[in-house]
């Protein structure tokens, strides 16, 4: 049972659109709508602020072997040391590490950062910040204008500049401090913690990152309770000063002309291994960070995956094919989710097939 592939049941989450995650994993008509614009692989996280009625909103669902169907997180922990191993759990406990995703832009998302992991713990206590990656794997064709996205700071934004705005709530002069950069299908960026980002109308996305939910809009807490008709719980002067110090302290004021933020987060993939039976490059890598990678296995004909000693979350990207292993075997389309144990004997992909294979912290290359 902890040595062979696990089939992970596909989800939609929170948001509105949808329809490019529809249309990628073959269902069809394939809509935007609340169902949710954003899936989560492979997930062991559950969502800030989860729905009173979904505890585990934001996790994912696995089928075991023998046919049952249960909260990926609950199989893990049946028998940790043997589906993670003692090297993953050395690194990152009961945890995966990382976090995966589809995110599907009907339209821009909100300008927004994430912590870096001193500031987390700082903060929120949390042992994980929230760097993360796009792996752009598909863009809209109705939209009014090339899918873009907004990343990393201008030259000579300072605090200052931007808190002025922040306190005008005057989100266009703060999205106007970013870079905005047309994306074409292939392409990867890393968001580093503290960068100022935005996933931009049109964009389809593999998100990989840490397994964290803490996110900082670019507005007061006032603005936001007002334009969005939302209650917090606690709307005191106290309440105000602490996230404003949150969200103010979290981004890196460290901006620089458009060549060098292309220099510093658009990835280059460099080939891991290459053979007749195709090719393995990494895509986010430890060029950028150590926190999570993920590569991209590209197969025409039999390969072997490599045994990393790390459980790894697999999506199939293109084509068809089968997984082999000791003992059985699994066939693979696009879309297909998979979670691999960590020690899965003779492991070989067949067919002409792209695979996404994703990597917690801890794998070296």
């Amino acid at each position: 049972m902890y040595n062979q592939p696990w089939r992970l049941v596909q989800n939609r989450i929170r948001g509105r659109g949808g329809r490019e995650i529809d249309k990628f994993r073959g269902i069809f008509p394939p809509v935007d709508d609340r169902s949710g614009s954003e899936a989560w692989i492979g997930s062991v996280t559950r969502v800030g602020n989860p729905p009173a009625d979904k505890p585990n909103y934001g996790c994912s669902e696995v089928i075991l072997p023998n046919g049952e169907r249960k909260f990926l997180f609950e199989a893990i922990e049946e028998a940790p040391e043997k589906i993670l191993g003692e090297k993953h759990m050395a690194v990152n406990g009961t945890g995966l590490g990382m976090l995966i995703k589809y995110l599907d832009a009907w339209f821009q998302y909100g300008l927004q950062c994430h912590p870096t992991r001193p500031w987390a713990k700082k903060m929120w206590n949390s042992p994980y910040g929230k760097e993360e990656s796009w792996y752009v794997i598909g863009t809209r064709d109705d939209t009014k204008e090339p899918a873009y996205i907004l990343l990393g700071f201008k030259e000579g934004v300072t605090r200052e500049v931007f808190e002025e705005y922040y306190r005008k709530a005057d989100l266009k002069a703060l999205e106007n401090l970013c870079h905005r950069i047309e994306v074409k299908v292939g392409e990867s960026y890393f968001i580093g913690g503290g960068v100022p980002h935005a996933l931009g109308e049109g964009c389809f996305v593999i998100e990989v990152q840490e397994p964290s939910d803490i996110t900082l809009g670019a507005l007061p807490m006032e603005a936001i309770a007002k334009e969005w008709n939302i209650k917090f719980p606690d709307m005191s002067e106290e309440a105000q000063a602490l996230y404003d110090e949150r969200l103010l302290g979290a981004y890196v004021y460290d901006g620089c002309s458009y060549e060098e933020n292309l220099r510093r987060w658009k990835s280059q993939k460099k080939v891991l291994r290459s053979g007749d039976w195709g090719n393995e490059t990494i895509v986010i890598g430890p060029d950028h960070t150590t926190y999570f990678s993920f590569t991209e296995l590209t197969v025409n004909g039999t390969a072997l995956l490599r045994d990393t000693g790390f459980p790894q979350v697999g999506i199939v990207l293109k084509g068809e094919g089968k997984l082999t292993y000791e003992g059985g075997e699994m066939d693979i389309k696009q879309a297909d989710e998979i979670f691999f144990p960590y020690d899965i004997k003779d492991l070989k992909a067949e067919g002409d097939v792209k695979i996404i294979l994703c990597h917690p912290e801890g794998v070296t290359y």
